[in-house]
This record gives C-alpha cells, structure tokens and sequence, in this order.
C-alpha cells in the first residue's frame, strides 16, 4: 500500500462524497425506510428507483453539485425525491426558498419533457394531446383547444382532471397533475438545525384574505446530528452505518462499522457502492479525523480495516492530543465569557447601590444568573431609572 498525502477534508469533499454514495439506490432506499417515519414508506416500490438528471439545476439557477434527484414508483405514480445536502457551518435561515426555486426547475423540466415523463402509464394518444396542453400551461396561454378522440384507455385521473381549470377543451384528454415530489434537506453541520422548514413561515402574514396567495412549500429535514442511528444500524441500514461513521470520535467505531458493511455489501453488484464507501472513508473521513496523518491508499474496504488496525494505536494518541488541546482552548474562551458576565454583573451592582441603596437579596440573585444581553439592558434602564422596579419590572 502506498501512502497518500492528507491536506484535511473540506465540506466540499463532504459533499462529493454524499453525492457518490447516495448515487446509488440501496443508499437512498435505506435512508427513507431508515429515517423516514411515514406510513406510505412501506407502499414505495424500491425495486423502480431510478436515478433522474439534474443538470438543469446548473443550467439555471447556479452550480448544485450536491442536488441527488431519484423517483421510485408510488402505487400507480412517480414520486419525485429531491435530495440537497447541506454542509455549513452555518444554518441557512431561508433554506425554505431555495428549495421552493429548486423543486420549481425540477417541475419546469417535467413540463418541458412532457407527461411520459411523470406518468408510467399514460398511453401513446393520451401523450401527444395532453404535452401539448402541459406546454400551453406552462407558456402561459391557459386552457387548450381543439378536437380529438377520447381516450383508448380509461384513465381514472384523466376523468377526475376534465372538472379542474387545466383542461382541455371537450373532446381532448385533459393535461393530468405534476407528480408529487419529497423535497430532503440531509444536514450534516455541527449547530442544530432551527430553521424554519415551510417557506410560509418566513413570510410576514398577510392582512386578511390575502393569506390565501402565501405559497407553501415544506421539506424534509434529516439533520445527522440530531438523529439517532442505533435502531436502523441494528437492521443492516447502509445510510445508518453512514451516519455512525460521520460521528465516530474513535478508531475501533470507524473500525467495527467497517467491519459491518464488508459483512452487509458481498453481492458483485455491490461492488460499486464498496468501493464509494472506501472512498468516502479514505478522502473525506480519515483526513477529518488525522489531519497531517499520512494515510496509506487502500483499495477496498478489507484493506481499510485492516489498514484501521495497524495505525488505530496512533491516530487514537493524535486524535486524544487534539481532543485535549480543542478541550483547552474551549475552556480558555468559556472562561473569557465567564469573566464578562462577572465583570458586567460587579458594575451594575456598584451602579444600583449608588443609585438605589444596599440591594435586596433577589436582585443579587438576579445579576449572578443573567447573560450579558440582560445585564446591559439593565445597566441603559438604571441610568435613568427613579426605582429597581423601573429597571427589572416586576421580577
């Protein structure tokens, strides 16, 4: 094995690394039946997924390289799964209006390919006449018209679609509904998330009935940091030994989930996905975890364990000396904070007791539990207050 250097993983490599691994469709199949607590889970015909181009992000909007769009058969329908990985240092506040762009180009694409695009059952007639109803909508030139021959299938949601607004004139099979999609936002950054997930609840309410014309478009979150993985790990999940990996603190957990997917992946169509995992491993993990370690190249997940084994001693003594010294200068900026409070707390007290007289017991108490932010609202209210009722209300 040869050794190769190691410059330290980068979010982007995260993400090229997500991208490999959920290319492939036991991954995205184990993250909904792992993950996704929703009854119609179970009635998703996992067999039909199918991965869908999504190049027309970029052409649009701006690179995505992290956007996975699949679709897997839903009863008589496709189901659309729009996949954004997300990893920030920060939480995107308005990640509800990105993915409200993001799920419109994927809706304009579908228009632009047709209904043979969405519907799995639309026959040869039904095509040719409801595209060109679909394209009208989609330019804007409302309802179609013409004449033609009624369906030479029975089509349930073709009969239901002729009382709606899109369709067709009489005689013409009626433009049929977009397929439903499941827009996922997979985050895997440090801060929980606490952003809003439906884009209506970024939006100032309405007065009156103008709430009506506030769009909704809500995603799933799966925030890695968040979730607990044992259950679905004990069930042989691919996307549960993915997460187990992104927050092993220690070698022998890298080592033992290693040790799973050898046992989990020994299918020859699998081989594929082995070795995506030992890449993900080998570039985005390791490196995370020893940076400045040189990492020997391995070329399958049998020599990553086993390359586990031999260095685990060393990278377990390096990843401990840089677990002490994060501690250290953790503790050393806790103690600043801690300094601040105090020193904020001692002016306030000296401030009230000049003003006020000897402070009472409570007000104390007060100022030994407050943040900064309420030490420096009382400390402006005291300047000018006639009363310590005026400065902390009625505490």
């Amino acid at each position: 094995m040869t050794a190769a250097s190691n410059p330290g993983a980068t979010a982007t490599s995260h993400d090229h690394g997500y991208k490999l691994l959920f290319g492939h469709a036991e991954m995205v199949r184990d993250l909904l039946v792992g993950f996704v607590d929703e009854p119609w889970v179970q009635d998703l015909q996992f067999d039909t997924l199918q991965r869908v181009s999504a190049s027309y992000v970029s052409d649009d909007l701006r690179d995505r390289e992290g956007d996975i769009v699949w679709r897997v058969r839903f009863h008589d329908r496709w189901l659309y799964l729009y996949l954004l990985i997300e990893f920030q240092s920060k939480v995107d506040r308005f990640m509800a209006v990105r993915m409200l762009g993001y799920v419109s180009l994927l809706y304009q694409d579908l228009i632009r390919q047709g209904p043979q695009a969405w519907r799995p059952d639309a026959v040869e007639g039904d095509l040719v006449s409801a595209s060109a109803s679909a394209s009208a909508s989609a330019s804007g030139s409302g309802s179609g018209s013409g004449s033609g021959s009624a369906p030479a299938v029975a089509d349930p949601e073709l009969e239901s679609a002729r009382a709606r607004p899109n369709a067709g004139a009489p005689g013409t099979a009626p433009a049929p509904r977009l397929p439903p999609v499941l827009p996922i936002v997979l985050y895997n950054g440090r801060p929980r998330w606490r952003a809003a997930t439906d884009v209506a609840d970024l939006i100032e309410p309405p007065p009156g009935r103008l709430t009506r014309f506030t769009p909704h478009l809500s995603y799933l979150l799966l925030d890695e940091g968040a979730i607990d993985e044992t259950a679905p790990l004990a069930l042989k999940n691919l996307a549960a030994a993915l997460f187990r990996l992104d927050k092993s603190v220690q070698p022998a957990t890298m080592q033992a989930v290693v040790g799973s997917l050898m046992d989990w992946l020994t299918a020859p169509a699998q081989d594929s996905l082995r070795r995506a995992f030992t890449v993900y491993i080998l570039r985005v993990l390791l490196p995370a975890r020893a940076s400045g370690v040189l990492i020997p190249e391995v070329a399958n997940l049998l020599e990553l364990r086993t390359m586990l084994a031999e260095t685990v001693l060393d990278w377990k003594k390096q990843w401990l000396e840089e677990g002490k010294a994060t501690g250290r200068a953790e503790g050393k900026a806790e103690g600043k904070a801690e300094g601040k409070v105090e020193g904020k707390a001692e002016s306030l007290s000296r401030l009230l007791t000049r003003r006020f007289g000897p402070l009472p017991a409570w007000i104390t108490t007060h100022l030994h539990d407050a943040t900064v932010e309420q030490l420096d609202d009382w400390f402006d209210r005291a300047l000018d207050a006639g009363s310590l009722t005026d400065v902390f209300g009625g505490h």
